[in-house]
């Protein structure tokens, strides 16, 4: 609205008044503030987030209580918007790993092998990866899967205030994260999966280390699942609450974990195998409850199947040892192998000395690959895999040029907080809690 000279509130003692003042009113919050006042009746209005350490993110539930029973929800989602999909329309397509590695940062991985296969689906190269970069992938993946049901179980015993069981989970995680950071030099945001392939093999100790990290695995999980599994505050507090059955999963569109506790063994890695999946054995885990005690089930079988997905992928790659680990063609790759070296960072001497001191043209090209990037023929792709939360989505598409012209994802947790209300209405603010975090949302995949 406007306001009058005299009412400029923003000018200082002496200084001179603007024309005029504009003064922003009502908006959501206050709309419904003062709707509830307008009723005068006992309803409070709760704003949950989005700083609150049980959201998972910055994410904002407006509650509308009665005493302790949530007679209304809405989540409030943007606040962590990041503009990544805006961003790589700006860059090149191998860049684009670096992006949606940051989206959902507790599965990575899982991000950047999604976009990967939809620009090789494009290129026409799916059937080109080499098979020890798809067997890398995949061991990756299923170890990143293991790490975010860690995190997903031991915070939601935080939230419960048993944190002996974060503790339990985080300690697994790490071991997790020093493979990672053994490979591909970051616990985090690693842009690793590349579009062709991965970004270095194993090191020299990476198969030692996986069988150490299996070991380890093998004999603390069991450790997570004592401390919860028949704990009578645990099942008090899951059992029974956050329902959502089979019928209501489908109408929300609701897949992976959440979905698979309503009795429906969907899967991705077996409906529509990706990454040679038809070639591994192992189950798919489900519960028949459809609350949250359930969807702690079915994580914590997965767990464990994953790992027998880790151990066949670990005597695969023994078998493959020296086979590359991303597709070769001048017009795709760089001209010499990207090596770690020997401390652990950069580049080695032997890829330096290729580009820098052998061949002109080679470092011609490597410069138009790095600085230009490769082209990709125009169309549009969509892939989806199985991410830890469910069906992760990519959508790609191509002008011709070396950037893409839009990419979407299609991220779980942006669907799944759509059920949110429906699990929480009618019940207690403090099931609230453990509605979200058997959603398991992370919002950086979310706002995007």
């Amino acid at each position: 609205m406007t306001t009058s000279e005299n009412a400029d509130l923003f000018a200082a003692p002496g200084e001179a008044v603007a024309d005029r003042v504009y003064t922003a009113h009502g908006g959501d919050w206050e709309r419904i503030v003062h709707e509830q006042s307008e009723r005068a009746d006992e309803t409070l209005v709760i704003n949950m987030g989005p700083q609150h350490p049980a959201t998972h993110g910055v994410l904002r539930l407006i509650l509308e209580c009665e005493g302790e029973t949530v007679k209304s929800l809405r989540p409030g989602i943007g606040f962590l918007h990041t503009g990544i999909e805006k961003n790589m329309e700006y860059r090149t397509w191998s860049q684009g790993s670096a992006f949606v590695t940051r989206m959902d940062y507790i599965s990575p991985l899982f991000n950047e092998a999604v976009y990967c296969l939809a620009v090789e689906k494009l290129l026409g190269i799916t059937d080109q990866i080499p098979e020890r970069a798809t067997l890398i992938r995949v061991l990756m993946m299923e170890l990143n899967r293991i790490s975010n049901h860690l995190v997903a179980i031991g915070t939601t015993g935080n939230e419960l205030g048993a944190t002996t069981v974060m503790m339990s989970g985080f300690r697994e995680r790490e071991i997790i994260l020093d493979f990672f950071e053994a490979v591909t030099g970051l616990r985090m945001n690693h842009a690793y999966i590349r579009p062709g392939g991965v970004a270095v093999d194993l090191p020299e100790t990476g198969l030692s280390q996986l069988r150490e990290t299996i070991a380890w695995l093998e004999k603390y999980m069991p450790e997570m699942s004592l401390l919860v599994q028949e704990n009578p505050i645990f099942k008090g507090r899951t059992m029974g609450v956050g329902v959502q059955d089979l019928t209501a999963c489908m109408a929300m569109a609701v897949t992976g974990p959440m979905l698979r506790s309503a009795g429906y063994a969907f899967d991705l890695r077996k409906a529509q195998p990706y990454c040679g999946y038809e070639t591994f054995d192992f189950d798919i885990p489900t519960w028949d409850t459809g609350d949250c005690y359930g969807r702690y089930r079915v994580r914590l079988a997965e767990m464990w199947e994953s790992l027998k997905i880790v151990k066949q992928c670990a005597d695969r790659l023994e078998a493959t040892a020296g086979q590359p680990v991303m597709y070769t063609d001048p017009k795709f790759g760089t001209p010499a192998d990207l090596t770690v070296g020997p401390d652990g960072q950069g580049n080695s001497h032997e890829h330096v000395r290729r580009i820098m001191g052998e061949s002109m043209e080679a470092l011609i090209h490597h410069f138009k690959i790095v600085t230009e990037g490769y082209r990709v023929p125009p169309g549009q792709a969509y892939v989806a895999i199985e991410s830890p939360k469910g069906e992760l989505g990519c959508h790609v598409v191509s002008d011709g040029g070396t950037r893409p012209y839009r990419v979407h994802m299609r991220d779980s947790g942006f669907n799944h907080l759509q059920s949110a209300p429906l699990q929480c209405e009618g019940g207690m603010i403090s099931d609230v809690i453990m509605a979200v975090a058997s959603i398991d949302p992370v919002m950086g995949g979310v706002d995007r």
